[in-house]
């Protein structure tokens, strides 16, 4: 016999699933006889420091719409993983719940293998304070050395502001550092991170009166894509169009991805990246061309 899926309260369905998956035993709750499998309505209630009648409505789909604050005690009490909690908010509220902000602590081993699956195409993994924690040969190659720097000095802001190469490398350094101050400001906001940079904007503004006064301004870009010139010291200019892209369930984190514009841009950095040996062994050299 076939079940009715219920489709008129998405939101209780989803919760009465949730709680049915959970252990009473772990929770320190006796098992004794229970008709359904998983917590009480009750259990949850208590767990989550809310009316039983009120969850109790809200798995029937009565009483309105639940807060945000309800939701995020029904998740923490739901032991629910942060793709559950945004699911729970966007069918109770209709929108994902503010963003929790995480100091990212590396890439996976998989996301590490894309990047170096692009062997002619410079590609970097930032956090939302713009500290690079992953690149391929491409980069270290075009770029800058990532793995010569301390993992301090791995940052787009500070490498474009107080790198007087990186300034050398921009064909017209004054548009990318409006550009990357706007950028930077707004990566940081969308992953709730605005605190969290408030060491690195002080810093900036005492060492740079330039990055100061574009602070002041507040505007903010979207990276999204664009074409990047450098003066690379080996190739000479080379011209990228670059993209920029977010990995899914880590607002924390943006990738960015630089493709030579031309078949003979992508023959040079060929050959510069099988040349070179491992950069990341090197001392730091005049390879630190940051890029936006």
């Amino acid at each position: 016999m076939n079940v009715p899926v219920e489709t008129n309260n998405p939101l209780g369905t989803y919760l009465r699933d949730r709680r049915a998956r959970l252990d009473p035993a772990a929770f320190g709750f006796a098992v004794g006889r229970r008709r359904t499998p998983g917590l009480r309505r009750e259990e949850v209630a208590q767990r989550a420091n809310i009316s039983p009648t009120w969850y109790t409505w809200l798995e029937q789909g009565r009483g309105g719409a639940p807060s945000a604050d309800v939701l995020n005690r029904i998740a923490a009490a739901l032991m629910l993983t942060d793709v559950e909690r945004e699911h729970v908010f966007l069918l109770g509220l209709g929108r994902p719940p503010e963003v929790r902000y995480r100091a990212a602590a590396g890439v996976t081993p998989r996301l590490q293998r894309l990047l170096d699956a692009l062997d002619v195409s410079p590609a970097l993994i930032k956090t939302a304070t713009w500290d690079v924690v992953a690149w391929n040969r491409a980069a270290a190659a075009v770029l800058t050395d990532y793995g010569a720097l301390p993992p301090g000095q791995r940052n787009i802001l500070r490498l474009i502001f107080c790198d007087p190469r990186v300034r050398a490398a921009q064909y017209d350094w004054e548009s990318v550092a409006r550009f990357v101050v706007g950028a930077f400001r707004a990566d940081a906001a969308r992953a709730g991170a605005v605190s969290e940079v408030g060491e690195l904007v002080d810093e900036l503004c005492k060492r740079s009166p330039e990055f100061a006064a574009l602070w002041r301004d507040n505007n903010v870009h979207v990276h999204g894509e664009g074409v990047k010139r450098l003066r690379h010291p080996i190739l000479g200019q080379i011209t990228m169009e670059y993209s920029a892209f977010g990995v899914d369930g880590r607002p924390d984190l943006g990738m960015i991805v630089y493709n030579p514009a031309t078949s003979s841009d992508a023959d040079r950095i060929r050959s510069l990246v099988t040349s070179l040996p491992v950069l990341s062994e090197r001392a730091p050299s005049q390879l630190t061309l940051q890029q936006t």
